[in-house]
């Protein structure tokens, strides 16, 4: 796979950094913004529909692991609190601290995910990958965000400080959250199987829909978005080393440096966005990108 280009690596980084993180889907946009350009943009839609495994399909999971490393260097406090929680759970043998209680959060909510995904994701990706069905699923997402902002706009509890001021660092308290609660929030992950839908759009409309803030829901939904991406990561990245790396490996670092910068911006703009305003221009946005899309490709 020689003809995948550094310049077409720098945007798919880009675009992964980007679109993984704001509720507008990654995946999507990893089939629609080829398929609009053309060319031989768009034979890398065609590899990623593949049923075979291809070296594009690795491409593409290591531009998430460098989303899931910008966002461990994002909330990095949460994760140091993550690694303490396991010493606390093996020398109390229970969630005695509020570090243990998010760890023992974070693998129940990421189990069920796990499955599913592991069972789901080829059949689903093979059925899907056409442009079409990423620009319905995508106007679909705008349309699960509008609604989730119409329901919760009256319960919406006022935004929740966080103990240390400005980034995705900075804690908030969830040792009050209930496991049920977290498995919900964990599971409706599935849904961004389907191309188009947003995982964390997802994550963070079943927080507001448990009565969060946009700042909670958003914080829990990078939490969760890290461990499966990671996990996705060490199933598909070996092949880049392979042979089917030959040739890409330069293209795959420059991608994974920019999907790794582009991820980190777009988590401190969009916690701190998120702060003091709505979902509602993410809303527009998949609606109006949906739509054009449907009528280009239909």
């Amino acid at each position: 796979m020689n003809h995948l280009s550094y310049l077409q690596a720098v945007v798919m980084g880009l675009l992964q950094g980007v679109t993984e993180l704001f509720p507008v889907s990654s995946l999507g946009h990893s089939l629609l913004v080829p398929a609009w350009i053309g060319g031989s943009w768009s034979n890398l839609v065609t590899q990623q529909g593949s049923k075979s495994a291809t070296p594009f399909l690795a491409f593409i999971v290591a531009l998430h692991v460098a989303t899931a490393f910008a966002l461990i260097a994002f909330q990095w406090r949460d994760w140091l609190q993550v690694v303490g929680g396991v010493g606390d759970l093996a020398r109390d043998r229970g969630m005695r601290t509020p570090r243990a209680r998010l760890l023992v959060l974070l693998v129940a909510a990421t189990i069920p995910i796990g499955i599913i995904g592991l069972v789901l994701d080829k059949p689903l990706r093979h059925l899907f990958s056409h442009p079409l069905a990423a620009a319905i699923f995508l106007t679909v997402n705008g349309l699960v965000l509008l609604a989730v902002e119409l329901l919760t706009r009256r319960a919406r509890r006022t935004p929740e400080r966080s103990h240390a001021a400005g980034d995705g660092g900075a804690e908030l308290d969830f040792s009050h959250t209930g496991f049920g609660e977290a498995i919900a929030i964990g599971t409706s992950q599935a849904l961004a199987l389907l191309p188009g839908i947003s995982r964390s759009g997802v994550t963070i409309s079943a927080g507001l829909l448990r009565g969060w803030s946009h700042e909670r829901a958003v914080h829990f939904a990078f939490l969760l978005a890290t461990p499966i991406i990671l996990a996705a990561g060490v199933l598909k990245i070996p092949e880049l080393f392979g042979p089917e790396g030959d040739g890409i490996r330069g293209q795959v670092l420059v991608g994974f440096v920019v999907a790794f910068i582009a991820a980190y911006a777009a988590a401190r703009w969009l916690t701190r966005f998120l702060r003091t305003r709505t979902l509602y221009p993410f809303v527009i946005y998949c609606l109006i990108a949906g739509v054009v899309s449907i009528i280009r490709f239909a």
